[in-house]
C-alpha cells in the first residue's frame, strides 16, 4: 500500500529546525506522527507523486538482511518489556530500509487502532511473508511473542546464509565468464582486425584456426547489436517465465537436474522447506495450514507440488511422508526422518535436524564447487585467449619467413 507523502517543516524539542517527508494516510495523521516524534509542525503539505520521490522497488521490497536485523531487534525489545506498539515505533525510526519503514509506520497506526500485529502485517505482503504473519498469529495466541520472533530471526538468518553460500559459489565462475567474454570481444573487435590487411597482402593459405578467428571477428563487428538484443530478450523472457507457475516448474526442474549445480540447488530447496516447516510446527501452526504456507514460500515449484500432494494425503488420513517416498527430489534420509517424526510426535525436531544436515551439505558443496571451478575457469579463459593469440602468431611466422627469403 503506497501512502501519500507529506513535506513538513518544524522544530524539534531542542528548537532545532527540521524538514523532510513522512508517509501517512492524511495530513492530520502526519501531524500526529510528527508530534509523537517530538516535532512541532510549522508547515506541512502533500508532496506530488513523481518519479523523483516515488520509491521504485524490484522483486522483494525488503532485503533479507534488513528483515533479519528487524526481527532480532524486535525480539530484544519485546523481551525487555517494551510494548509491541512502542517497539514498532522505535524500529520504524531506526531501520535503513525505506520499504520496511513505511510498512512499520502504517502498522504502528493500525496497532493503535486496536488491530493485532498479525492482521496489521498481513496488509503488507511484499514486506511481511505469510510465514511471518502466521507465526506471529500463533505467538499472539500462545503469549510467546519474543520466542516466536527469535525463531523467525533464526529461520530467516539461516535461509539468508544458505542463499549467500550459493550466490558466492556462482559469483566466481560468473565473474570469470564475464571477463572472458569481454577479453574475447576486445581481441576480436580491436586487435584481430589490425592484422586482416597484412594477412590479405600475404596471399598465402591461412591456417584453419586463423580463418575461424577472422570470420568470428567479422561476425561480431557486423552483428554485435544482435547479441545485445538477444541477451536482453533472454533476460526478459526468463523473468516472464518465472512468474508463470507451469513454466517456473520446468525451470526449477531443469535447475535441480543440471549437472554439478543441480544437487546444490536441490539441497538448498530441501533445507528451506524443512526449516520453514520446522519453524511453523514449533510455533504450533496447524499442520495443514503449515503445508499451505510452505507451498507458497518455498520458491521451488517442484517442492511446492509435492507439498500440495502431502497436504492432500494428510486430508485423506495418510502419512505426510507418503507422497515424498516416490519422488526423485526427496532422498530416503529425508522421508525416513519425517516418518520417524510422525511416529514419535517430534516432527519439528526431526525437520530441524534435516534442515541442519542439508544446510551443512550446501556449505560443504559450495566450498568443493569453488575449489573445482576456479582452476577450470582459469584454464578455459587461458585456452580461449590462447587460441586467438595463436591464430595471429601462426601466420606471422610465415610472414617473417617470407620476408627473410
Amino acid at each position: 500500500m503506497n501512502m501519500p507523502q507529506f513535506k513538513y517543516e518544524g522544530r524539534d524539542m531542542k528548537g532545532r529546525w527540521q524538514r523532510g517527508t513522512i508517509a501517512s494516510e492524511s495530513k492530520r495523521d502526519a501531524v500526529l506522527k510528527l508530534r509523537q516524534k517530538g516535532i512541532k509542525v510549522i508547515e506541512i503539505a502533500e508532496a506530488p507523486q513523481t518519479l523523483l520521490n516515488k520509491e521504485i522497488t524490484f522483486g522483494k521490497a525488503v532485503k533479507l538482511q534488513d528483515f533479519v536485523i528487524y526481527l532480532r531487534q524486535f525480539a530484544t525489545l519485546i523481551r525487555a518489556g517494551v510494548s509491541i506498539v512502542d517497539s514498532t515505533r522505535i524500529l520504524a525510526s531506526q531501520t535503513e530500509s525505506k520499504a520496511l519503514q513505511k510498512a512499520l509506520i502504517d502498522i504502528e497506526e493500525s496497532l493503535r487502532s486496536g488491530n493485532p500485529l498479525s492482521v496489521s502485517a498481513a496488509k503488507h505482503p511484499r514486506v511481511f511473508p505469510s510465514l511471518f504473519v502466521n507465526m506471529v498469529k500463533a505467538g499472539e495466541a500462545s503469549g510467546s511473542m519474543d520466542e516466536t520472533l527469535e525463531r523467525l530471526a533464526d529461520h530467516f538468518e539461516k535461509m539468508h546464509r544458505t542463499r549467500q553460500k550459493i550466490v558466492s559459489a556462482l559469483a566466481y565462475p560468473t565473474a570469470v565468464a564475464v571477463i572472458a567474454v569481454a577479453v574475447v570481444i576486445f581481441l576480436l573487435v580491436a586487435v584481430v582486425p589490425t592484422f586482416v590487411a597484412m594477412f590479405a597482402d600475404f596471399q598465402a593459405e591461412l591456417p584453419a584456426v586463423t580463418k575461424f578467428v577472422l570470420k568470428a571477428s567479422e561476425v561480431i563487428q557486423a552483428y554485435w547489436w544482435l547479441a545485445v538484443f538477444a541477451i536482453i530478450g533472454l533476460y526478459v523472457l526468463f523473468n516472464v517465465l518465472k512468474k508463470q507457475k507451469k513454466a517456473k516448474y520446468y525451470l526449477d526442474y531443469a535447475a535441480m537436474r543440471i549437472p554439478i549445480f543441480g544437487k546444490l540447488v536441490q539441497k538448498a530447496a530441501l533445507a528451506r522447506m524443512a526449516r520453514t516447516l520446522s519453524s511453523l510446527f514449533s510455533s504450533s501452526v496447524p499442520i495443514l495450514q503449515a503445508l499451505s504456507i510452505v507451498e507458497n514460500v518455498v520458491e521451488n515449484e517442484v517442492i511446492a507440488k509435492v507439498m500440495k500432494q502431502a497436504r492432500d494425503a494428510l486430508e485423506r488420513g495418510q502419512s505426510l511422508a507418503e507422497p515424498m517416498r516416490g519422488h526423485w527430489a526427496f532422498p530416503p534420509l529425508m522421508t525416513q526422518m519425517i516418518a520417524i517424526g510422525e511416529e514419535t510426535g517430534s516432527l519439528d525436531a526431526m525437520l530441524a535436524k534435516v534442515a541442519d544436515f542439508y544446510e551443512a551439505e550446501v556449505d560443504a558443496g559450495t566450498d568443493r564447487l569453488k575449489s573445482l571451478i576456479e582452476p577450470l575457469m582459469i584454464v578455459l579463459l587461458a585456452g580461449v585467449v590462447g587460441t586467438i593469440v595463436t591464430s595471429i602468431i601462426m601466420p606471422m611466422y610465415d610472414v617473417f619467413n617470407h620476408i627473410q627469403q
